[in-house]
């Protein structure tokens, strides 16, 4: 499908005028589209409190007229959001709790996880960290220093992970200086970096990006967020490809979302074209219980009939785990396990 001109921002405009072009209003992603709130049964929010954010290549994917698209639904501050949730919380997964250092979280022994950055290119709806204080709990340069040390002081650390915001909406040289901290500690040994930005801008893939993760010395996994097939453009293949050419593992997260991908062929889908373009599939979230998101709940029942379907329709290696993240728990739930409601 050929994006309209609007849509598009110039190749050599590179990676950080896509992100910067990513703020759009409600208004004109609509208009985009040739939408209106009224095509939404609670119509839309003019001016959310979490503003929308998406890429221009991630809007290039929708399709025009239609307010069902799931990429659509995803980025959408729908009048949902509104409504009362009860029960909904800004911290969900209790992550004050963890904090060992500004941006050091501290959830499993053998791993630490850094909030590299307070900034996405798309803001997801659905985020568990929508309403997150980044300014208290993000790695900014002055505070790298002590959570650098904090690793360095724990042995049992052998894994360190770099999420957000998103990592990669970091410049390839902030990337660079902290990772190269990291593989100076001789106890860690692999780097995860977890992001939405390469399904959604693929131009983040530089060469200066690819020297770094092909050259550390850190194994280097990069789990990739993408939740319906349609998101899998060919440009992300080619991004991928290149990554996963420098030595990178790749596996790819989704969340289970009330009507964008809450069906098991849909996700089987996902699955074989996440496979054929060189990625495995992780895990499906069931999705935190954070306010303002609780229009995308999936109820467990229906979340293991979707699992079951699809043990059926493909082999358990594209089978993504489906998990639940419980506050407290030493790892992620898996469905199976979850008290049947």
């Amino acid at each position: 499908m050929n994006a309209p001109a609007h849509h598009i921002v110039p190749a050599a405009a590179g990676w950080q005028a896509q992100q910067r072009a990513a703020r759009i209003s409600t208004a004109d992603l609509l208009a985009s589209l040739g939408l209106s709130p009224a095509d939404f049964p609670h119509g839309v929010m003019a001016a959310p409190d979490f503003p929308l954010s998406v890429p221009p290549h991630f809007r290039a994917l929708m399709r025009p007229g239609d307010p069902r698209d799931p990429l659509l639904l995803q980025v959408l501050a729908r009048g949902e959001e509104a409504l009362p949730q009860p029960d909904r919380l800004t911290d969900p997964l209790a992550e004050a709790d963890y904090r060992a250092a500004p941006g050091l979280l501290r959830k499993y022994r053998s791993r630490a996880l850094l909030i590299a950055s307070g900034a996405c290119a798309i803001h997801c709806r659905y985020c568990f960290r929508r309403h997150y204080d980044y300014g208290e709990a993000m790695l900014t340069r002055s505070r790298a220093a002590d959570a650098i040390a904090a690793i360095a002081a724990d042995p049992a650390i052998d894994e360190v992970i770099l999420s957000g915001g998103d990592p990669l909406s970091l410049p390839d040289e902030r990337l660079t200086a902290l990772v190269t901290a990291l593989a100076m500690i001789p106890h860690v040994n692999t780097l995860r970096l977890h992001s939405r930005t390469l399904t959604t801008i693929p131009d983040r893939v530089t060469d200066g990006l690819l020297t770094l993760l092909g050259q550390t010395r850190l194994q280097t996994v990069i789990v990739t967020h993408s939740n319906h097939p349609a998101e899998l453009s060919k440009a992300v293949e080619r991004a991928l490809g290149r990554l996963r050419r420098a030595g990178v593992t790749l596996l790819n997260q989704s969340v289970l979302l009330a009507g964008v991908n809450d069906d098991a062929d849909i996700l089987a889908a996902h699955s074989r074209r996440l496979f054929a373009i060189g990625v495995l599939p992780y895990y499906v979230h069931l999705a935190d219980p954070v306010a303002g998101a609780a229009h995308f709940d999936v109820d467990e029942a229906r979340a293991r009939r979707i699992e079951a379907a699809m043990r059926s329709m493909l082999p358990g290696y594209l089978v993504p785990r489906f998990v639940r993240e419980v506050p407290g728990r030493q790892s992620k739930t898996p469905l199976a396990e979850l008290p049947t409601r």
